[in-house]
């Protein structure tokens, strides 16, 4: 849980899962009750951390180490929070964001190797004070999600990865959803557009989101 007035609350996937979709439906409600929120994004956010999101995603720097790669992600977080997500949750607003620290998880500890203890470590301060209060997990395999997108972002360095890297992301995501039950909410993103939005409404208001 986090440390501030307001609520946490992140959509986690794999690349073409259909969170973008269901951002934009979940906005749409929240504007229509009037209810006070931030849609926000990682990488990215702020300034400077979507500065650092063009170097991490540009295909020209497919020549970037994991670990470089890993802890621009956690510098990208840790600027992020400051800038968006800690004063949104001090105002009391209802903070969703596109992608968080179980991104890394899957992406850099599972898919690169590089190990849950170096990416707890390196994003003590995300995991220590700004847990989110739930998170949604799109479950769709990385196969049936390029099918649906017809392929990868040729510009997207870590789409281009290849199809065997992102099935170990999605085993990742897989190990966290074991591994958090009480946090993250997996559901079945293989359903028509309009039964995952009203499973996600249901899901926030169980939770005590709004």
């Amino acid at each position: 849980m986090t440390k501030e007035n307001g609520r946490f609350v992140t959509f986690e996937g794999c690349d073409g899962c259909g969170k973008s979709t269901q951002l934009k439906l979940l906005s749409e409600y929240l504007q229509q009750e009037q209810i006070e929120h931030i849609f926000t994004r990682e990488p990215g956010g702020g300034k400077i951390s979507e500065a650092i999101r063009e170097i991490l995603l540009s295909g020209k720097n497919a020549e970037m180490g994991d670990e470089c790669e890993a802890l621009l992600y956690a510098a990208s977080r840790a600027q992020h929070i400051k800038d968006r997500v800690q004063p949104a949750l001090r105002e009391g607003k209802l903070v969703v964001c596109d992608r968080y620290v179980d991104s890394s998880f899957a992406y850099q500890a599972f898919a690169r190797g590089l190990g849950f203890s170096f990416i707890e470590k390196i994003n003590a301060f995300a995991l220590e004070k700004f847990l989110p209060d739930v998170t949604i997990f799109f479950d769709l395999s990385p196969r049936e999600a390029f099918a649906r997108k017809k392929g990868a972002d040729a510009d997207d360095r870590l789409e281009q990865a290849g199809l065997a890297f992102h099935e170990r992301v999605y085993e990742g995501y897989l190990s966290l959803c074991e591994k958090y039950p009480e946090r993250i909410v997996k559901i079945d993103a293989r359903r028509s557009i309009e039964e995952i939005a009203k499973e996600v409404l249901s899901v926030l208001k169980a939770r005590g989101c709004f």
